[in-house]
């Protein structure tokens, strides 16, 4: 049976809803603009994963709001394991739903300029710089769930980095999803002229299951000479369907690099896409994945070179067991007039059950002849010579296993820059294999 595609909001509520939150003519315009087109619009076509019986618009609350914190003490137990407590937290955003509970910012930041706060208040504080940036990365008419998600925003976090300013620690935003049926978050980091910053985000639900809907997008923007470090760990609930898009533009000389642990227990659909604008400039996407039970999980890994001298690498480990479907899509693209750039990507599956499938599809697409590109990929079961010299060291043959897991997972579970984080994604890594 089809899932029904009327939406389930029409112009008069997003209207209401955005006047309620007193947003700019632009942006309310921008949401009808977007309703509109997000009712003919078609469904993303991921590639050997079939989603229109996907349920990614039915949903009968759009905003939950929640109680603002007065403490961190106040969070649930597994959401306290991610926040260092003990210590003045001074650059921490936390979202319970769809409602702001908890932001603060070291106050030597906020002298330099830095902007690090919720996208309502920066709408409404910085609505020049939002409105230059929102949806620019991601176009409003890709797709329906684009389209969706650009009329029904509902929360998400805004940093902005102004010119040659560095921000030497993790700006650390975690997302708490509690009763929300339905989640829209958005997220915009724009790094100035020779500026540098890293920014980790999780989300995670405090259930251990939720039949909701969670269309998120981030769009991050490094400037000429502008380094972004951009982490993530996601684990949302059994049930949850989840869709995710994560976009970077590069300035000339400019760096981006992800480190994305993607966790989540329910079906989803992953994009990641890296455009080279800039001459000279770098993305590097590391991606780390473990499905379990009947989950079937889509990921797209892209980065895409125009400007010329510019370097782009993949990186994807997964692990797949139960009966789970996990398709990994990597794309290294090089446009013509991109000449002497390198497009490197590298895709790992490894399946621990008889009826897990895992699929790693590594595609080159080159348009410049003066270029280097490579690509590897595999797919298989634990290697039994590993596994056989472990336990000949007198080590289980679970523990064995557990162990090359790890080793598996390691290049990018290490490159983590908060230990609590880090710390994190390792347990739900041991929780999702065992």
């Amino acid at each position: 049976m089809m899932i029904e595609t009327k939406l389930p909001f029409d112009q008069q509520y997003v209207r209401s809803f955005s006047e309620g939150r007193g947003e700019p003519d632009w942006l309310l315009n921008v949401r009808l603009q977007a309703l509109a087109q997000a009712e003919q619009l078609p469904l993303p076509k991921p590639d050997k994963t079939k989603i229109d019986r996907w349920n990614f618009t039915q949903f009968s609350t759009h905003f939950v709001e929640s109680a603002p914190l007065s403490s961190l003490e106040e969070l649930p137990e597994e959401v306290k394991l991610l926040i260092d407590i003990d210590e003045e937290q001074k650059n921490v955003y936390v979202q319970r739903d769809h409602t702001c509970a908890y932001v603060s910012l070291a106050d030597e930041l906020k002298e330099k300029g830095v902007i690090f706060t919720d996208l309502a208040t920066a709408v409404r504080e910085h609505g020049e710089l939002v409105q230059k940036y929102f949806m620019d990365g991601v176009k409003v008419n890709e797709h329906r769930l684009t389209a969706l998600h650009a009329a029904l925003v509902n929360g998400g976090v805004f940093v902005y980095v102004p010119k040659h300013v560095q921000v030497d620690v993790p700006l650390q935003a975690v997302y708490v999803h509690e009763k929300a049926e339905a989640l829209f978050n958005h997220v915009i980091i724009v790094a100035d002229v020779g500026s540098k910053v890293t920014y980790v985000e999780n989300y995670i639900s405090t259930c251990e299951r939720s039949e909701a809907i969670v269309n998120m997008i981030a769009e991050v923007f490094a400037l000429d000479d502008a380094q972004v470090f951009f982490g993530a760990v996601d684990s949302l609930a059994k049930g949850t369907t989840t869709y995710v898009n994560r976009r970077g533009i590069t300035g000339r000389h400019a760096r981006i690099e992800w480190a994305l642990g993607l966790m989540n227990d329910g079906n989803t659909i992953s994009e990641n896409i890296t455009r080279l604008i800039g001459d000279g400039s770098f993305g590097d996407t590391k991606t780390v994945v473990v499905s379990r039970g009947e989950q079937v999980q889509n990921f797209t890994t892209s980065v895409i070179h125009y400007g010329k001298h510019t370097e782009g690498y993949i990186l994807k480990h997964g692990v797949v067991k139960d009966e789970a479907t996990s398709i990994f899509n990597g794309i290294g693209k090089i446009e013509h007039g991109a000449s002497k750039s390198n497009a490197e990507q590298e895709s790992r599956v490894l399946m621990l059950s008889p009826k897990a499938r895992g699929d790693a599809n590594p595609i080159l697409l080159i348009d410049e002849d003066d270029v280097t590109a490579g690509h590897a990929a595999s797919v298989g079961r634990v290697d039994p010579t590993q596994l056989y010299y472990l336990m000949s060291r007198g080590i289980s043959k679970t523990e064995a296993e557990r162990l090359i897991i790890h080793g598996f997972l390691a290049p990018v579970v290490n490159e983590i820059p908060i230990e609590r984080v880090k710390k994190q994604l390792i347990e739900v890594i041991e929780r999702k294999v065992k």
